[in-house]
């Protein structure tokens, strides 16, 4: 009995497979539409719900997604199926989170911890517009549009999906807000935090579903923690070059 119970105990203190990412020798075009270079990526999905409630159906919302790598960007393509499209906040900066977006949780070190205001990760949320918010060290949002590509286009067949790309440069830890940072160059086997997330709001005052790519443990019923913890992450590693 106390084998099985402390076998249970490993199993469920062990931490996930992380995802494997093919590396590209092609960089991608991020303009919304899938080349082949594409092709050798797997889809995974987002089916957790983080925040607010379950889409009504997959009309809704649904998405998926995979990842490519080279040394200069870590590659995402979503597919996301969004019926009603909403921005309706102009600054960028102000209540990002209750407009349709794109959220990417990157840990460049897969280091985790507390990263809600320090850059030892980051949330990008990626508005409809294209632009990528976080908040700072100051605790005041902030635009790091600089650290990424990002395009999306709408399918024009039914069911009109959206094809969302973005290239991401990774920063390290001691990244400083308003100085000349260098990213990283990525390499093979490299390990990195990471979690995907859409905010999707079909016409109210807030976001009705926050539904994201890994299962989060709730602190005090709040699964929303991923702009706070990076311990919630995922992890990715890139594998070799062929």
């Amino acid at each position: 009995m106390k084998k099985l119970a402390l076998a249970l105990s490993f199993l469920l203190s062990t931490p996930a497979m992380a995802i494997d990412v093919e590396h590209t020798s092609t960089p991608i075009t991020i303009d919304g539409v899938s080349e082949s270079a594409w092709d050798k990526a797997a889809w995974h999905d987002m089916p957790y719900l983080m925040d607010g409630t379950l889409p009504a159906n997959d009309a809704d919302f649904k998405g998926r997604y995979r990842l490519l790598w080279d040394q200069n960007y870590l590659y995402l393509q979503a597919d996301i199926v969004d019926d009603v499209l909403i921005d309706t906040h102009a600054d960028p900066t102000y209540k990002y989170w209750d407009d349709d977006a794109l959220e990417v949780f990157i840990d460049s070190d897969a280091s985790g911890g507390n990263h809600q205001f320090n850059h030892t990760a980051l949330a990008y949320h990626i508005g409809l517009d294209n632009q990528a918010a976080d908040y700072g060290p100051d605790k005041k949002a902030h635009l790091y549009t600089d650290h990424l590509v990002s395009n999306w286009k709408r399918n024009t067949t039914a069911p009109f999906n959206i094809t969302w790309e973005v290239a991401i440069k990774l920063y390290p830890n001691d990244y400083k807000e308003g100085a000349n940072n260098t990213p990283i160059t990525l390499s093979e086997k490299q390990v990195i935090g990471f979690m995907l997330a859409y905010c999707d709001n079909d016409g109210s005052d807030v976001r009705e579903h926050f539904i994201g790519s890994h299962e989060v443990q709730p602190v005090n019923g709040d699964r929303n923690r991923g702009f706070i913890d990076a311990d919630v992450f995922g992890k990715i590693t890139l594998l070799p070059k062929k």
